[in-house]
């Protein structure tokens, strides 16, 4: 999501993969794609950087190794238990008992 702000001056967050196009009229209009249009007071640049930078965001936490849990701005969030191989018995090797 990115941070946008409407001309009335109230913030929102908007789902940034849902954007088809940003155009300059000279007010900023960002339009979904199911046709939905916002007129927001940051200029073009800004709009692209914001993008940008969430898609990075994305990337990045998708490199990371499974076990790392980066939780949310302002929550603590418990890490996951990691789950430990458990040996095969004969019965789960498919041996009569």
């Amino acid at each position: 999501m990115i941070s946008l702000t409407r001309l009335s001056g109230t913030v929102f967050l908007l789902n940034a993969d849902l954007i088809e196009r940003v155009d300059c009229t000279p007010d900023t209009v960002v339009t979904l794609v199911d046709g939905t249009k916002y007129l927001v007071s940051e200029p073009l640049d800004a709009v692209l950087e914001s993008i940008v930078r969430y898609r990075a965001l994305i990337v990045a936490r998708s490199a990371l190794p499974d076990a790392v849990v980066i939780p949310p701005v302002g929550s603590s969030v418990p890490r996951p238990a990691r789950l430990s191989a458990v040996p095969l018995t004969d019965r789960h090797r498919g041996g009569i008992q």
